[in-house]
């Protein structure tokens, strides 16, 4: 597998949303922060501007363009001023259908498909999402492009894979890493690190 470790990344997942707190699972659909969300995406920003203030290097921000990441970022770069764009290829890990739906609605709607799996594989089950490899595909073709410190703004699944990919992990590895919506992660120099907001 490529390794990605000469790349530096600052990985940061939008702020919680309303489906996120009642567990209805967004693919690329959307859903507004909840006020809680926008609070973490303001401690974020400001975290990654005390990380990044004396930086002497370029630094380009990456944001999904999914309205979520879009939200987050309007918040961020209100702490972080820098050169940003839209990079679609950091979206949301889509579930076709599923979109939209909660692991309860899925399991009843299209019986039997969720058999026997747990809470990391079931992802990639939808009949008409997109799949580990395409994902992974996407996400690798957008590593390998980076030549500068960049801010990712993006999603759960996805940023699972991201790290995934620079780690150089197996599939089932790569799902179970956790998530996190009141920090980021810096991913520098072959090593992943969370970074928090600390009261």
């Amino acid at each position: 597998m490529k390794s990605f470790r000469n790349k530096s990344i600052y990985l940061v997942r939008h702020g919680e949303t309303v489906w996120n707190s009642v567990g209805r699972f967004q693919g690329q659909l959307n859903s507004a922060l909840t006020q809680r969300g926008i609070e973490q995406a303001e401690q974020v920003g400001t975290i990654l501007a005390q990380e990044i203030k004396d930086h002497s290097f370029p630094i380009n921000i990456h944001i999904s363009p999914l309205g979520r990441a879009r939200e987050t970022a309007s918040i961020l770069t209100r702490h972080v001023d820098l050169p940003s764009r839209e990079e679609p290829r950091i979206s949301e890990v889509t579930l076709g259908s599923w979109d939209g739906m909660t692991h309860y609605e899925i399991d009843t709607e299209y019986s039997g498909l969720l058999t026997g799996a747990d809470a990391f594989d079931w992802y990639f089950r939808s009949p008409d999402g997109e799949t580990f490899d395409s994902a992974c595909a996407r996400v690798k073709a957008w590593l390998s492009d980076l030549s500068v410190y960049t801010i990712a703004i993006s999603h759960g699944l996805t940023g699972r894979l991201i790290r995934g990919l620079y780690l150089g992990l197996p599939m089932r590895e790569m799902l179970e890493l956790p998530v996190s919506q009141n920090g980021f992660f810096k991913l520098h120099n072959g090593s992943v690190e969370f970074m928090a907001y600390k009261d």
